[in-house]
């Protein structure tokens, strides 16, 4: 395929899951399909095929990932808000599908790609820290219940990398710490995209380089350190995944700013990318493109949504390194 209809197909699906998110989240969606005498959707039921996402390629190694917010509180019909996204409704799997098959294909190159739907909590639960922790709990116990169906029924004890991006990278930190010694024996890597990670614990080994294994790779992307979201200032584990450099030395990454646009109608900007060892933020000069900001929880100069869009390349190319250096290759 040519590589700019390639792309221009991604950008277009990514664009369909931030305008539906945005809807969302602005205008509130009237659903009948998420409980009728409960404000909780139903829970995943992981033999379901309909509750995954799945590319099997048939290679020695899988990404399982976890997506982001990409759900707003909505209004049932008896007035009643919904938290939650519900995995059986179509209008709320559009985003999450979008994010699975957008990141699947920027990143994954030919390894497996699974990731579940799960009942991800809205953005509005992050205003604070205990909506923060009431509703995440819900979302963990469900990726923990798909991630166990994954090793149990899907994995066949192929090597692995565990990825997940804002709300899904908090929830991938929790498996990181409660898997058992076996599983983490067959871990390739783990990337915490767009979190701070305030402190190390069981299998949270922060990366060095470029192609060590068993490590945890994590990154936060600001204009500086005045642009961190609340909660989110510093970090013990963290990586330029431009250079995959630890210290402060600087990198140049050329590339198209934004996810929201096709390649084609941008043009490329040169930023220099640093890791600012006091906090462990990741120092983005350079981006040009008018600046996208999360509803309720965003800051100006904080360039969360480009997490992965940005060093899309430098990740593929990056897990495939891994993957091959765990697999003896």
């Amino acid at each position: 395929m040519n590589n700019s209809l390639h792309h221009k197909g991604i950008v277009t699906k990514m664009l369909l899951a931030a305008t539906v998110t945005m809807s969302l989240l602005c205008t509130g969606l009237s659903l009948s399909s998420c409980g009728n005498s409960s404000d909780m959707p139903a829970a995943p039921d992981y033999s379901d095929t309909t509750q995954w996402y799945v590319s099997d390629r048939q290679a020695p190694a899988d990404v399982f990932y976890i997506i982001s917010t990409e759900t707003g509180d909505y209004t049932l019909p008896d007035g009643r808000v919904c938290h939650w996204a519900d995995t059986y409704n179509d209008s709320l799997r559009a985003p999450l599908y979008a994010e699975m098959l957008g990141v699947d294909t920027l990143v994954s190159g030919n390894l497996n790609f699974y990731s579940p739907y799960y009942r991800q909590c809205s953005l509005q639960s992050f205003e604070s820290d205990s909506l923060t922790k009431e509703r995440m709990a819900v979302a963990s116990d469900d990726v923990r219940r798909a991630f166990n169906y994954y090793l149990e029924h899907q994995n066949g004890g192929r090597p692995f990398i565990l990825a997940g991006y804002s709300q899904g990278g908090l929830i991938m930190l929790q498996l990181l710490k409660e898997m058992t010694e076996e599983t983490y024996g067959r871990l390739i890597a783990a990337y915490a995209i767009g979190v701070a990670i305030p402190e190390t614990g069981p299998h949270v080994v922060p990366a060095k380089g470029a192609d060590d294994t068993g490590v945890t790779i994590c990154y936060n992307s600001v204009r500086d350190k005045n642009c961190a979201m609340r909660g989110w200032e510093r970090s013990t584990v963290a990586i330029n995944p431009v250079n995959w450099s630890t210290d402060s030395t600087r990198a140049t990454l050329i590339t198209e700013p934004s996810p929201l646009l096709p390649v084609e109608q941008q043009k490329k900007d040169t930023m220099t990318i640093h890791l600012d060892t006091a906090s462990g933020l990741l120092f983005v000069e350079g981006f040009t493109a008018q600046d996208y900001i999360l509803p309720l929880i965003g800051v100006e100069g904080n360039y969360h949504s480009r997490e992965i869009w940005l060093y899309r390349d430098l990740l593929r190319e990056n897990m495939a390194l891994r993957a091959s250096r765990k697999l003896g290759k």
